[in-house]
């Protein structure tokens, strides 16, 4: 999947402009951005879109707080979503807290999710220079422990980690905006 921030309307594309590598962790807020997805939430729009899909508009709004590392934010709407992916979001967000165990809790909840086949996938490729992790189909809980380890200093593959934590938010983000907007 190429990754094209203008695709989702300039509102949403001013958010996510750049080549970002989200944090692992809690990151610091993007101050800046705040008023931009405030603006969002409370116009109830996204980008151009009319929403079709209320609660997939919500895992959106979660998404994009979670992006600019407002993880308050981020969870106050996505442990009211429940969704599947409103349960992947909040799970996104206990493992950048970190509360790993949580975070697992909440990837149980969601079970198999369409973006696991082309997460793996990505993954797959991403990690060809790392022989020690190894996706064959997607695993969350995997996942979780590789952030872990790279917290705790036990695993060198933060780069990778970060790699691949941009494509599961990008895959994730745009099967909520297309279920919320009724995009095909």
């Amino acid at each position: 999947m190429t990754f094209d921030p203008n695709a989702y309307g300039p509102a949403i594309a001013d958010l996510l402009i750049g080549d970002r590598l989200p944090e692992l962790g809690p990151g610091s807020p993007n101050e800046p951005a705040r008023p931009k997805i405030q603006s969002l939430v409370l116009n109830h729009t996204l980008g151009s879109q009319r929403i079709v899909d209320r609660s997939s508009a919500q895992c959106c709004y979660a998404a994009l707080w979670l992006w600019h590392d407002f993880l308050d934010e981020s969870h106050s709407l996505s442990q009211e979503i429940e969704t599947a992916s409103g349960s992947y979001w909040h799970a996104i967000m206990h493992r950048r807290e970190p509360d790993y165990g949580n975070a697992k809790y909440w990837f149980r909840r969601v079970g198999e999710h369409p973006i696991h086949e082309p997460l793996a996938a990505a993954a797959r490729e991403l990690a060809t220079e790392h022989p020690k992790v190894q996706q064959v189909e997607w695993d969350p809980f995997a996942f979780v422990d590789l952030c872990e380890a790279i917290a705790r200093g036990r695993s060198q593959a933060e780069r990778l980690a970060r790699e691949i934590a941009r494509v599961e938010w990008q895959l994730l983000f745009d099967y909520c905006f297309r279920k919320a907007t009724g995009a095909s």
